[in-house]
């Protein structure tokens, strides 16, 4: 087997994703954990591009979710991580629909709720002196992902939709099965740190999706107390 590092920025959902999926295969790696700020630098120098996650394979560079999946498949072909059409299609909608809310999301409620930010982190609420902390941490991270209320307010209007579609996934069977794929990661990672938000409890809890996320992703730090979003911006559960 190849020698293979992992960078990853916690708590990336992404990094989650393709963390369980190289346990899954059964592969050693070196994990590096990188500083949000100063990765984008690092990233840059080692994958040409800034985001996480990007995977060294004997040297050779190999960045994203998705060629990531695929370089393992290639390494350990059992089980597959990309097996048929409808894995890969589930995977993308899960990359290109869902992924994004992950960071959207939590990073819009710590706007409402900054003194959560210290649950992310495995520690209490912040105290006073933290929460100015997390104010400018929380600030940066909005202009960073390009957040805005209006943005936000899209997002949690579109969300019920979004979650039905990863349920029908789950009961045509092309997620939640015995062995998970890549589509299982890339959703379920996504789910589980929405699962942190309790304004979302009531749109998730008791559903195929929530037990799909927390079997696969069971410990994930993190709590932003429900109240964080606006009256009236998260719709109710149909």
């Amino acid at each position: 087997m190849p020698a293979i590092t992992l960078h990853v920025l916690p708590p990336s959902h992404p990094c989650m994703a393709v963390e369980a999926a190289l346990k899954l295969k059964g592969l050693e790696y070196e994990r590096v954990a990188l500083q949000a700020g100063p990765h984008v630098e690092e990233m840059t120098e080692l994958y040409g591009k800034h985001t996480v996650p990007g995977m060294l394979v004997d040297g050779d560079p190999v960045h994203g979710s998705r060629a990531i999946y695929e370089r393992l498949d290639e390494l350990v072909a059992e089980p597959a991580l990309l097996a048929s059409a409808a894995v890969g299609e589930a995977e993308a909608w899960g990359d290109r629909e869902l992924q994004d809310l992950g960071r959207r999301l939590p990073w819009g409620a710590m706007h409402f709720r900054p003194e959560a930010l210290g649950t992310f982190g495995g520690a209490e609420p912040l105290d006073p002196a933290g929460t100015d902390f997390a104010l400018k941490y929380v600030r940066a991270s909005w202009k960073y992902h390009k957040i805005t209320a209006v943005q936000l307010a899209e997002d949690l209007t579109e969300l019920p939709a979004k979650l039905d579609h990863a349920d029908a996934l789950i009961a045509e069977g092309t997620i939640g099965g015995e062995k998970p794929n890549a589509a299982d990661f890339q959703i379920a990672s996504t789910l589980r740190i929405l699962l942190c938000l309790d304004d979302l409890a009531p749109l998730m809890a008791g559903r195929p999706l929530e037990e799909l996320a927390r079997r696969l992703f069971p410990d994930y730090p993190g709590r932003v107390p429900a109240g964080a979003f606006p009256a009236g911006w998260v719709p109710e559960r149909g």
